[in-house]
């Protein structure tokens, strides 16, 4: 039987790196997906890409139209409407403060392994991923010479403006953008067509703008959502809205089986008719908030599914306690991507699944939002 498309493309990668001798502690640099168990660390694996109950209720509540964050200002294509109902595509949801576990399994009988709990402050999430249209208006603004200002992109709303508890190194908090990160945002037309197979990019506006933008590094996600007025969400952050909190969900919306219909997430290669077949040139991946069904219980869509999506932290073991916590180590250079994509079965689905990758890396499976001060 032959490989089906997206796995021959990582298997592809996979060679190009072996043959430039590019692994490390005899893991190939980003091809590591990681499940968790009550500590976190897990065994690597290979995520699949394509295999062939009721869900929970949704609070939209605390929903922000921020039209007036740069990428939704004028009106554009893939900027002032998004998802079924044409929400303006900045809009951003109050998530509420509470505890839930990081570590935990949900079979759709309720969670198992409950471990490492975390205690978040409220925040807002973006209820979409960020689109190409977005997208482009600030490759504009890089090219007109934007660059954060060092510092940039704290959760100042936190511990007395210091942003969030650092656990990586005790009593420490985020540091912000540095200067030295400049030199990693480079958003050019040949990088954001990274992958030929899945780029969402294109030179000139067209028919791509309300699809996530795709090949964007973890350092053009951080300057995007500083230049945009937010930063990116800690991985806690990220994994407690998919999570429904407390709730600790099988998937963001509930219980309900994802199917083939493309109601709850976009992926498997269902897109668009639900053949599972994947395609070249984007063809999988639907405009952002197609999946209408699969809002989380605050109201964001395609937390799972779609694209993988870079948070802010680097990749380590959970540390216990966690309150308002990230892990920012300076030695540790793979950052956390969260939530499967369009070309992965339905096991990518699961809220608690952890992957990192180094954050230079661009990826056709990669995109991200953005969080915001409540």
């Amino acid at each position: 039987m032959s490989l089906p498309r997206a796995r021959k493309l990582r298997f592809r990668a996979w060679l190009v790196l072996v043959l430039a001798g590019c692994e490390r502690d005899g893991v190939v640099l980003g091809l590591v997906d990681t499940y968790p168990d009550a500590s976190s660390a897990g065994e690597p694996i290979e995520a699949s890409p394509l295999s062939t109950s009721d869900g929970g209720d949704t609070n939209d509540g605390g929903e922000t139209n921020d039209g007036g964050a740069p990428s939704c200002s004028g009106g554009a294509a893939g900027t002032a409407a998004c998802g079924a109902t044409g929400d303006n595509c900045c809009t951003s949801i109050d998530v509420s403060a509470g505890t839930f576990d990081r570590a935990y399994t949900n079979a759709g009988n309720g969670a198992t392994g409950l471990a490492s709990p975390a205690t978040l402050s409220e925040f807002r999430l973006d209820k979409y991923d960020v689109t190409v249209g977005r997208f482009r208006l600030f490759v504009s603004a890089c090219t007109a010479g934007f660059t954060p200002p060092a510092g940039s992109g704290k959760h100042t709303h936190l511990n007395d403006g210091k942003g969030l508890a650092n656990v990586a190194t005790a009593g420490t908090f985020e540091s912000g953008w540095a200067a030295d990160d400049d030199a990693n945002v480079a958003p050019t037309s040949t990088n954001l067509d990274c992958d030929p197979a899945d780029a969402t990019w294109t030179d000139e506006a067209a028919g791509n703008e309300g699809l996530p933008i795709t090949c964007a590094n973890w350092y053009e996600a951080y300057a995007f959502c500083i230049w945009d007025g937010g930063f990116l969400p800690s991985e806690a952050e990220w994994e407690y809205a998919a999570a429904g909190g407390s709730q600790q969900r099988e998937y963001p919306w509930g219980s309900a089986a994802p199917g083939a219909a493309n109601q709850y997430a976009i992926y498997g290669c269902y897109f668009p008719n639900g053949s599972g077949a994947c395609q070249p040139t984007s063809v999988n991946i639907a405009p952002v908030g197609t999946a209408a069904l699969g809002a989380g219980l605050w109201g964001q869509l395609d937390l799972t599914g779609e694209v993988y999506q870079w948070t802010l932290d680097t990749y380590a073991d959970y540390v216990d306690p966690c309150k308002d916590c990230a892990s920012l180590s300076a030695t540790l250079p793979d950052r956390v991507r969260r939530g499967g994509a369009f070309g992965y079965d339905e096991t990518a689905l699961t809220p608690s699944l952890r992957s990192h990758i180094a954050p230079t890396h661009r990826d056709g499976n990669f995109g991200f939002r953005c969080a915001r001060t409540p």
